[in-house]
């Protein structure tokens, strides 16, 4: 055999577990993996990601090395000269090089375990997808990169300025200390708002080791859980209002750029890249990437080029702190993990055991020598080193609560000066530019208001809470608009009394929320409220109609289309609105622009319907008792494979607004079990 094939065939089925290990698969396709150490815990993941969503996983490995086009075609050009432009791979390969060595060893097992499985069950792959194997522990990390640093802190979709188009995502989060609970013990709400396909889809699974058993779920092709609970504590997070990168314009001179009153020059780097054409042919494009002491040319236009600086690059430990996180038994063990900082974004909601809650505003924030939060979101004179950030901000200067006097901490994606009331963070002791001060959007309105309103808050109150489509845009305007279209024609007459008789949700029955729902969409947003928000009555704000009368214009024309469209103005919610997949169920749930807990986002479809594209995605309700009580539900399923019955198999449970026991006891999975593998 020769040396370069005996060199392949290590590749693929390297770190190769010991005997012991198994994956028990229960009957939502939820792999519960004991691992006889660590190093084979993670060899059974990749494995067990591969069988689940391989074909996922190969496409974006081969998008983070930035080969897609060439792998795949011209429609993913675009993809691979802003991963080259960004310089991912070269940076996942410095990043591997510098991981712990134990770490490290993870990864190659991990990537170990998803080479096995394609090996010994390679018709279960889609052929074309893989041109992409072997695959290689760097591409582990150009794919966290190109998700956390190049999707979730800077969106390339934002960069080109279709704001109006942005990919929608959220979250929301909870934490109940024992004092606002029912039982007595501390309560955590995980519900991420992300949507239903490609990079963003959920992996639900359940960790267990020497060192760790820990449950939890981590976006596809991650190594380690990213939300996650064990025996002792756990945490969620939520897209927080985090600024970690920053759009410098360069005055051009000279094939160079002006900076601190001199030309400087761009450090140039010529890349090929290859494109496979229809017929099967390779053709090649140049791209030339130039740097400045900011970072990466993106634009350049009338003498001016635009550069992208973006915090975390030099943070290469982002994925062994989540394993760390997972692997803590109390609070102070949990926050030495969280005082790294190598994850760049993402609020973080803690509970645990003892009955501690915590709301951490995490994230690399740049030192900046002045401006607010909207000046540094804006374009930013980049000729001049006052305004070049190369530090961030320690731990120790980031918004955060611990245990507050409330008894309760939220966070639906606004900034950290809302997490409870009364607010036990002064913005004004935090930089302007820290976050952005209101206003307080109304679906982070309806997440206080209802742990406000409740003293002590029950198990299964939290899972009602958790799916409440309560309109709070309704109750905001409904008071103002009834009134006033039943002096109007007789269209609007009849369309206020179709909002009186509303329920004010946006669950499958509703009838009235259509009207509403569309009515808003064609009002002016910026020109909607009588009462603006105001720091001073945070959740009562904002309050009434500006023009009543233009309202009801409004609200006779929509009526028009809805009765033409769906032949009734009270149509019902779910008659409209659906989730997808082959049962076509009704659908539950909006967007966070109604003021709903519950999210949703739709696009259109087929016969004037929309279709469910994002939102509630992993969920899971967790009560630290003595065993942890938990309930979850990932709303489209474990897989996605083809012709895998777990794709789309918890759509009836999002439909009826449940959540599924989590099983995960040796007994509840040996009884609820589906498949055992041992590897």
């Amino acid at each position: 055999m020769s040396f370069i094939l005996v060199l392949l065939l290590n590749n693929w089925v390297q770190a190769a577990p010991q005997t012991g290990t198994q994956i028990l698969w229960d009957t939502y396709g939820i792999p519960h993996i004991y691992g006889e150490n660590s190093k084979s815990l993670f060899y059974a993941f990749g494995w067990a990601q591969m069988q689940s969503h391989g074909n996922l996983i190969l496409r974006l490995y081969g998008q983070a090395r930035g080969q897609a086009a060439e792998f795949w075609g011209e429609d993913y050009l675009e993809s691979d000269r802003w991963v080259q432009t960004m310089g991912i791979p070269n940076r996942a390969n410095a990043w591997y090089e510098s991981q712990n060595p134990i770490f490290r060893n993870y990864l190659d097992a991990f990537v170990g375990g998803m080479n096995a499985y394609a090996k010994e069950h390679p018709d279960a792959l889609t052929e074309e997808l893989k041109v992409a194997l072997p695959l290689k522990p760097a591409d582990v990390l150009a794919h966290a990169q190109r998700v956390i640093n190049f999707t979730f802190v800077v969106d390339p979709e934002r960069l080109e300025d279709i704001a109006e188009n942005d990919t929608p995502k959220g979250s929301n989060g909870w934490a109940i200390a024992p004092s606002r609970s029912q039982s007595g013990n501390a309560m955590l709400l995980a519900n991420p708002h992300l949507p239903w396909s490609d990079l963003y889809l959920w992996y639900e699974a359940q960790l267990i080791a020497p060192e760790i058993n820990a449950y939890g779920a981590t976006l596809v092709g991650f190594p380690v859980l990213t939300i996650a609970f064990n025996d002792n504590l756990g945490w969620t997070h939520t897209v927080n209002t985090h600024d970690g990168w920053d759009a410098y314009e360069l005055p051009l001179a000279n094939d160079g750029y002006r900076f601190n009153g001199k030309i400087r020059s761009f450090d140039r780097e010529e890349k090929v890249l290859k494109v496979k054409e229809k017929n099967g042919n390779l053709r090649s494009e140049s791209l030339v990437v130039r740097r400045s002491v900011h970072g990466p040319i993106l634009t350049e236009k009338q003498g001016k080029a635009i550069a992208l600086r973006v915090v975390g690059l030099d943070k290469p430990a982002a994925l062994q702190q989540w394993w760390d996180m997972a692997r803590s038994k109390n609070f102070s063990e949990f926050e030495a993990a969280l005082k790294r900082l190598e994850i760049p974004m993402f609020t973080v909601m803690y509970a645990d055991r003892e009955g501690h809650i915590m709301h951490l505003f995490n994230g690399q924030v740049p030192i900046r020598k002045n401006g607010d939060f909207k000046y540094w979101s804006g374009t930013i004179a980049g000729n001049t080193s006052e305004t070049l950030w190369s530090k961030n901000h320690p731990y120790a200067d980031l918004p955060r609560v611990v245990d507050p006097p409330s008894g309760w901490l939220q966070n639906t994606n606004d900034p950290p000066w809302t997490t409870t009331f009364p607010s036990p963070i002064a913005p004004d002791k935090y930089p302007a530019y820290m976050a952005p001060r209101g206003p307080m959007d109304l679906r982070s309105q309806r997440s206080a208001k209802m742990l406000l309103e409740d003293e002590k808050i029950s198990f299964d109150e939290l899972m009602q809470y958790k799916h409440s489509t309560q309109v709070e845009l309704a109750d905001r305007l409904l008071d103002d608009l009834i009134p006033a279209a039943r002096q109007g024609s007789e269209k609007a007459r009849r369309a206020g009394e179709v909002l009186a008789t509303w329920d004010r949700k946006v669950d499958a029955d509703s009838r009235g929320a259509v009207l509403f729902a569309f009515w808003k969409q064609a009002m002016d947003a910026d020109r909607l409220f009588a009462k603006p928000w105001s720091e001073d009555a945070p959740l009562t704000t904002p309050d009434g109609l500006a023009n009543p009368a233009e309202a009801v214009r409004v609200l006779e024309a929509t009526a028009t289309k809805v009765e033409v469209t769906y032949g009734a103005l009270d149509v019902a919610w779910g008659e409209v609105f659906r989730l997808p997949g082959e049962a076509n169920l009704p659908a539950n749930g909006a967007d966070g622009a109604l003021g709903v807990f519950r999210s949703v986002w739709f696009a259109p479809g087929k016969d004037n319907r929309f279709q469910a594209v994002a939102g509630d995605s992993f969920v899971a309700a967790i009560e630290f008792s003595n065993p942890v009580k938990a309930m979850a539900l990932n709303s489209y399923g474990n897989a996605s494979q083809p012709g895998s019955p777990h794709a789309g198999d918890q759509s009836q449970l999002f439909a009826r607004k449940e959540l599924r026991p989590v099983w995960r006891s040796r007994s509840e999975i040996e009884a609820h079990l589906s498949s055992r593998q041992k590897l």
